[in-house]
């Protein structure tokens, strides 16, 4: 059934993206410059603090669903992904809300229902860049 919802909102993003509402505008690179300094003053996790191996794979099979899922934009390719005690922490900027839930979705899938923390927030182009 979760592949079915992660399907539904994969492809609700694939139409977005094709009908031109939410796309990133071409040559335009990620830039978290910014939300990385704010992170590291609050004292958020980082991926440094994963330990072991579990977590560790934890978030190169979450990655791997992201990249795997082209419909999202660079950004979603781009979140931090930090697995703690099984325990996985989404943090940086997406596109859309509906590409917000997708991660979660696609994440909870890998570590399980319950085990995602979705700290995602909701980013729009800046003019100009």
């Amino acid at each position: 059934m979760h592949k079915t919802v992660v399907a539904a909102a994969l492809l609700s993003l694939g139409v977005c993206a094709f009908g031109g509402a939410q796309t990133s505008p071409p040559n335009t690179a990620p830039d978290n410059t910014k939300v990385n300094e704010r992170d590291r003053q609050a004292g958020a996790l980082t991926a440094d603090q994963q330990e072991g191996k579990t977590d560790t794979e934890t978030s190169r099979r979450v990655r791997q669903a992201l990249v795997r899922a082209k419909v999202l934009s660079a950004y979603a390719h781009n979140v931090k992904i930090i697995t703690q005690d099984g325990i996985v922490t989404l943090r940086g900027p997406v596109r859309t809300d509906e590409e917000r839930n997708a991660i979660a979705m696609l994440a909870a899938q890998v570590a399980g229902e319950g085990k995602v923390r979705n700290e995602l927030e909701i980013s729009t182009p800046q003019k100009g860049k």
